[in-house]
């Protein structure tokens, strides 16, 4: 008797949560990492570095980037794309728990209702990166002119 009470109040429950999900509409929330965040602080090359990385990581050949941005949010994910030196171009989208799925742009293109892999933010095609000159045979950048602690030969 105890069973079949359990058999039917199961059943009323799995029947109750059929019917209308209407009611659970987008709540706007958005979660996003900081990671995600990250990628929008990084400079041009370290961006292009970390563009190559998920690249490889995928699986894909990539020796450099040579320009990277970002696309657009899609669904959850941020859009970005890439350009390698041998003039493929890739979709990375980034999700909140930091996962990177990397796809061909022109298959991207191809499907419908995704973006196309065009830069809108923080293109850095033609950025040079800005870099400290340093003594030959040192680690460390050439002192200051007028600096007191550089050192006489």
């Amino acid at each position: 008797m105890v069973g079949r009470l359990l058999i039917a109040s199961s059943a009323l429950l799995a029947l109750g949560a059929c019917g209308d999900t209407s009611a659970s509409e987008d709540s706007g929330i958005e979660v996003r990492s900081a990671e995600q965040n990250r990628l929008f602080e990084l400079s041009a090359i370290d961006r292009d570095i970390t563009m190559r990385r998920a690249i490889l990581a995928a699986g894909y050949p990539c020796d450099r980037v040579e320009r990277s941005g970002f696309v657009a949010k899609y669904e959850n994910t941020d859009m970005w794309t890439a350009t390698c030196s041998d003039t493929r171009r890739w979709a990375i989208f980034v999700g909140a728990d930091d996962s990177a799925q990397v796809r061909y742009c022109p298959d991207v293109e191809a499907t419908e209702g995704l973006p196309a892999c065009e830069i809108t933010q923080l293109d850095t095609e033609g950025i040079e990166p800005e870099l400290t000159p340093v003594e030959p045979g040192s680690n460390e950048p050439y002192p200051e002119e007028g600096n007191s602690e550089s050192s006489a030969n």
